[in-house]
């Protein structure tokens, strides 16, 4: 089915629908999907976050396995 013809179809039907709380529920997924979702970062984060992707760029970075074994080498030491 096509996009339109799935658009018309849900419109038609929701239309016809009189139960309110079913409706709620309608609205409270079709909100859901609308919204947009952002990550409020303090500057420190952002400066962080500009400095190691300039530092993957750069080929600086470390695999997890890499970083596995440094913070388990750390964690001996304390």
């Amino acid at each position: 089915m096509k996009t339109i013809e799935l658009k018309k179809e849900l419109i038609e039907r929701i239309s016809m629908i009189e139960d309110v709380p079913f409706l709620n529920a309608i609205k409270t997924i079709l909100d859901y999907k609308k919204k947009e979702y952002f990550l409020e970062l303090t500057i420190e984060q952002e400066k962080e976050i500009l400095l190691a992707s300039e530092e993957g760029k750069k080929g600086l970075n470390s695999s997890e396995s890499q970083m596995d074994e440094m913070v388990g080498e750390w964690l001996k030491e304390k």
